[in-house]
């Protein structure tokens, strides 16, 4: 697990959550386990159903139901094993991959409407990238409600309060 925080930017109209990281699998072991069905479900919130190809309709199901009803979203960008980029709801998600000797440097930028989510949502995302680490290592799983717990105050600290209006997610309060 890591303790490298996402940035926060204003990008426009929008807000930014940028996280950076270095894991040491080759690109195209990050990229599958980024996009592929029996990857994500060790480290995404939701399912991602749909054409794996730019201008693809995608549908998102959350596993146990408790994050919300399923969301609408389209594939904006598919570069194996260099990127992929969708809409998730209102927000966007892209996954930038690029060679780091024999690893992989991750840039994941979350672009979304609303500040107040800001350290709530980089929690999160910084507690599915710690699961996504986990996973390409092999190791087993850890509880992400106790991880966004421990890192959130971390981001409501980091980013302001202005960026924590909007509270937990449902079970992480």
């Amino acid at each position: 697990m890591t303790d490298d925080l996402g940035r926060l930017d204003r990008a426009g109209d929008r807000w930014r959550l940028t996280f950076d990281r270095r894991l040491p699998q080759p690109p195209d072991t990050v990229f599958a386990a980024l996009t592929e069905p029996e990857h994500l479900a060790a480290w995404f919130p939701s399912s991602i159903d749909g054409d794996r190809e730019a201008g693809a309709k995608l549908r998102f199901d959350f596993r146990d139901g408790a994050d919300g009803p399923p969301l609408e979203g389209e594939m904006l960008a598919w570069d194996p094993p260099r990127l992929v980029e969708f809409t998730w709801g209102e927000d966007t998600l892209r996954f930038e991959l690029a060679p780091d000797g024999a690893g992989t440097r991750l840039t994941l930028v979350n672009t979304f409407v609303e500040q107040g989510k800001g350290a709530r949502d980089g929690a999160g995302w910084h507690t599915c990238l710690d699961l996504l680490a986990a996973d390409l290592a092999g190791a087993p799983p850890f509880d992400s409600t106790t991880r966004w717990r421990e890192v959130h105050p971390r981001y409501v600290d980091a980013l302001g309060p202005g960026a924590a209006t909007i509270g937990p997610p449902p079970g992480h309060g």
